[in-house]
């Protein structure tokens, strides 16, 4: 895993972790309240369980592509990451250079070395524990801690998760590579479903805003749209172009509106000029009635003064 970033001190007993979230004291405190420690490791055994039954199809797919049994145990002990597992024996299967297929599996494998940079923080693991704990780096595990809402539970749900999907993952690979044959096809047990179903069932609950909704539901139309005219795995790929689709879109609405705002604003300030310039004439046109009712009352009062002068003499 990545090296750690050192969190704040919390005030109060040395050493303790912050009260917030994982992420670091925050306003996000307070939406995110404290998960019981039984419904973290509830959540996290389901996700281990469910994945780790998906063992058996990559041991029987495995067998069946020619490797031997120590050759399947091995690459679920070390390598420990069902996509880049499937992803080497498929190609094997289909008669690949044996190198280009581990090439191919270890660049689908290192997702999992950013998935460590962000998990580093969360779980400001001991020096020691961190080079075990980056093997069980994964998916899955991502998947259920991140959400955690403090430290804790997020150690906790990594933890149980990782330990779950690992002996349970590796005891399944060694049962389907010794019963391949009575097995039979792995695809009538729908085992090749398990690891989809349980992304989506940890996909749906972070789709909280339109946006997010909405960039989902292209990605699948996107997806089913192409799937009929493109090589398999494109179609997938293709699908990701709903993300900066979605936020184009966002950009033109918001520029819209900024720019009818603008429009109104500058239109509140003409009519405002307006106003102002009305009142400046009307001002005008008061102050010279003033200067006229002045230079009357001037003219009367040397009227009145020449009257009384022509009286005197």
């Amino acid at each position: 895993m990545a090296e750690q970033t050192t969190f704040p001190e919390s005030t109060g007993t040395p050493g303790a972790l912050p009260a917030g979230p994982p992420g670091g004291p925050g306003p996000a405190a307070e939406e995110r309240p404290d998960k019981p420690d039984a419904a973290v490791v509830r959540d996290a055994l389901g996700v281990g369980v469910a994945v780790g039954l998906s063992g058996f199809a990559f041991g029987v797919t495995s067998a069946g592509s020619g490797l031997s049994l120590l050759q399947t145990c091995v690459l679920s002990l070390l390598v420990f990451t069902g996509a880049s597992q499937f992803a080497l024996v498929g190609a094997l299967a289909a008669g690949g250079n044996p190198y280009t297929a581990a090439a191919g599996a270890f660049f689908l494998g290192i997702r999992n070395a950013f998935y460590g940079l962000r998990l580093s923080q969360l779980l400001d693991l001991p020096r020691a524990v961190r080079p075990f704990a980056a093997h069980w780096v994964i998916d899955e595990s991502t998947a259920v801690t991140l959400p955690q809402p403090t430290r804790r539970a997020a150690r906790i749900g990594f933890t149980v998760t990782g330990l779950t999907l690992y002996v349970l993952w590796n005891l399944t690979t060694l049962v389907g590579a010794l019963g391949a044959e009575a097995l039979g096809d792995t695809d009538a047990w729908g085992l090749d479903a398990a690891s989809p179903a349980v992304f989506l069932a940890l996909l749906a609950p972070m789709l909280r805003s339109t946006v997010e909704r909405v960039t989902a539901a292209l990605a699948v139309v996107l997806a089913l749209t192409l799937l009929p005219v493109l090589p398999a795995g494109v179609p997938v790929l293709l699908s990701a172009l709903a993300a900066p689709v979605v936020l184009f879109l966002m950009g033109r609405a918001k520029g819209s509106s900024a720019g009818a705002g603008g429009d109104q604003g500058r239109g509140d300030s003409g009519g405002h000029g307006n106003r102002e310039s009305r009142g400046a004439d009307d001002d005008r046109e008061d102050y010279g009635v003033d200067e006229d009712r002045r230079a009357d009352e001037d003219r009367g009062n040397v009227a009145e003064r020449k009257k009384r002068g022509e009286r005197s003499v």
